[in-house]
């Protein structure tokens, strides 16, 4: 009995993993902070997989970006272009170990505009993490500004990426 208690709960947490991909942009003004995070995508098969022949390829839908307030969520969805550009897609171009973590070349499309980053990725709890500083202006995005010029968002941004997978 206890050893089917343990098979299920193995599943049950093999499968909660499975569902919490998500991809975070921290940004900041000159006032306040602000997180927006797309957790609606999932693998084919549950867990990404990383192998010399097969990469992911990761389509967020930018409506699907939440930022915890609505005004800021439907500002951020706008400086996007979500209408006019529905999707960011992440491609994996290349995934290299290294002694205790990894190394990705990730490329961002958005807005007809592409850019190749270099990502550090660790593993921990079958799931990779990897962190990255890109800027709005490296898609040709000026930083919005509100109230008058009063609230002015900066440049860079903190993405931070989480992926269930079998490593």
């Amino acid at each position: 009995m206890m050893r089917i208690l343990y098979l299920l709960f193995e599943l049950a947490m093999t499968l909660a993993q499975a569902q919490e991909n998500f991809i975070r942009i921290d940004g900041s003004t000159n006032v306040n902070t602000f997180r927006c995070v797309n957790n609606h995508f999932n693998a084919e098969y549950g867990v990404y997989i990383f192998t010399e022949k097969k990469l992911p390829n990761i389509i967020l839908k930018i409506k699907d970006f939440d930022c915890g307030n609505k005004m800021m969520t439907k500002d951020f969805q706008n400086i996007l272009n979500a209408e006019k550009y529905p999707d960011m897609i992440l491609q994996f171009i290349s995934f290299t170990k290294m002694q205790n973590n990894y190394i990705a070349v990730v490329e961002v499309r958005m807005m007809n505009q592409s850019k190749r980053y270099s990502v550090t990725f660790e593993v921990e709890n079958h799931r990779l993490i990897g962190r990255k500083t890109v800027k709005f202006s490296d898609f040709k995005i000026t930083p919005p500004k509100k109230m008058g010029g009063m609230i002015v968002v900066k440049d860079n941004l903190d993405l931070t990426f989480s992926l269930a997978t079998k490593i």
